[in-house]
């Protein structure tokens, strides 16, 4: 690994030392902040206003799309806190520490976990949004995952005791399997990822059901069919024997539809062609297939729930012919929600703070992976990291989750960021931390559960700031990309 990769913001990454001695130092760090402690949850006297929040979030983004987003957020407490990253990052700012660090997500909810195809065409299992990655406690990324459950169970109608289910679901499976990459050799531990085939007998084995078993098969092998390919039916025309990306206002605007024409679309196309070139540097292969491609269109695209309104672009690329396409997202990369509470990233570029978070995390990343520096319409220089649109992508549906697969894909969650955090912490030291017993699982929960209240009042007053206009929402683009 490369020491630019490690998981501190100010330092390279060093040798670990000897493992009891890590171990031991896991231990003593219960003397900091007690297992138990991890349970408390109550908002601080000088909490700031959550509206507030998000109003100084928005006037970095498209002003256009920022109602789009609000839009969104409304359509359940889950949705809100979805979109809600920054708000939580300071409640966690005050939670207990332990001090033991590792390469956050920043943003581990149950909707940023799933499948996708690794470089060796295998369908795995993994986290799969890194916006805000960034150096810090490993408990956090823990909390916001647990607390995701809770929420989503409310939503779902699902009792007080299954939610906690939940929640014990997520802090034990990151605990056993961060007790099992510990035990484990080196390489074992580093190499440890989840197949989807895997999945689907692990969900066997937990005896969910054959009925849920088989949905699961079938989402899967829906996933499957989400490639660049199926993207480009969906997405892209011919105009004039040329191929086009079709314009779906407000949610999908090709660059014609934005910027200039005539000679000074042909320089802005001839600049997007350069600044692929400059992408192609950051790649971690030197003989890397994107330079087979040439670029075709691009057009502004709205994604996700929490990134709405950022700069995020579509990129149509052509390989041998118009029957051999390519897809690719630039999205804007700003600075994390965490880092007005930890150290600012090492990286001056915050696409490069994405990609190379990611690249520690996963254990196998897209070989598109990349960053860029670019200078828009406005003159403002922004960050952005580039990755395939589509490429067997796929994750659970809230909407229609089940409380048996439910309690199946926390603990699935729950294992897959502890083999995250095992790659870029100690995961020696944080296993002696938590130990054989369940008092962190049961503190997770108690968290999960308060914090779960605290977003019920929260999405209450962003629905009355949308009511009195404070927040303006449009209702007519909420459709999820």
């Amino acid at each position: 690994m490369s020491t630019q990769d490690g998981p501190s913001n100010s330092a390279p990454y060093d040798a670990l030392g000897p493992f009891p001695d890590r171990a031991q130092h896991g231990r003593a760090a219960r003397g900091r902040a007690p297992r138990s402690s991890h349970a408390h949850w109550e908002p601080a006297e000088d909490r700031p206003d959550p509206i507030a929040l998000l109003e100084r979030q928005a006037t970095t983004r498209v002003p256009e799309l920022v109602p789009i987003r609000h839009a969104r957020m409304l359509a359940s407490p889950f949705a809100f806190y979805r979109g809600a990253a920054a708000v939580m990052a300071g409640d966690l700012a005050g939670t207990a520490d332990s001090g033991l660090t590792v390469q956050l997500c920043g943003d581990a909810h149950l909707s940023n976990f799933g499948f996708y195809a690794s470089p060796e065409r295998a369908h795995v299992f993994d986290i799969n949004d890194f916006d805000e990655t960034l150096p810090g406690p490993w408990e956090w990324d823990v909390k916001r995952l647990a607390a995701s459950f809770d929420v989503a169970g409310r939503y779902r109608g699902f009792s007080p005791e299954r939610r906690r289910q939940l929640s014990r679901a997520v802090a034990r499976g990151y605990r056993e399997r961060m007790r099992e990459s510990a035990a484990s050799p080196v390489m074992t531990a580093w190499y440890d990822r989840l197949d989807a085939d895997e999945v689907f007998e692990w969900v066997r084995r937990q005896r969910a059901g054959e009925s849920h078993a088989e949905n699961l098969a079938i989402g899967l092998a829906k996933s499957r069919l989400r490639d660049s390919v199926r993207a480009f039916s969906k997405l892209v025309g011919v105009v004039d024997g040329e191929l086009r990306i079709k314009a779906q206002p407000p949610l999908i605007v090709p660059l014609s539809d934005l910027g200039p024409t005539g000679r000074e679309r042909m320089a802005d196309e001839e600049a997007v062609r350069a600044l692929l070139r400059e992408y192609r540097s950051t790649l971690l292969q030197q003989n890397h297939p994107v330079r087979e491609f040439e670029f075709v269109d691009m057009a502004r695209k709205v994604v996700g729930v929490g990134s709405v309104g950022t700069r995020a672009w579509v990129v149509l690329l052509r390989g041998r012919d118009n029957g051999d396409p390519l897809l690719l997202q630039a999205k804007q990369a700003e600075s994390s929600v965490l880092e007005r509470y930890l150290p600012p990233s090492r990286y001056e570029n915050h696409g490069e703070r994405v990609v190379r978070g990611q690249r520690i995390m996963q254990a196998a990343s897209d070989i598109f992976l990349g960053w860029q520096r670019v200078v828009g319409f406005d003159g403002v220089g922004r960050d952005f990291y580039l990755r395939q649109l589509t490429d067997w992508k796929g994750s659970v549906d809230v909407d229609g989750m089940q409380y048996s697969v439910a309690r199946i894909y926390a603990r699935l969650c729950g294992e897959t960021l502890a083999r995250a955090h095992a790659r870029s912490g100690d995961r020696v030291a944080i296993a002696a931390y938590l130990g054989r017993g369940d008092v962190f699982d049961r503190a997770i929960s108690a968290f999960a559960e308060r914090y779960a209240e605290q977003n019920d009042v929260d999405f209450a007053a962003f629905c009355e700031a949308v009511a009195s206009g404070r927040l303006k929402a449009d209702a007519t683009a909420v459709t999820p990309s």
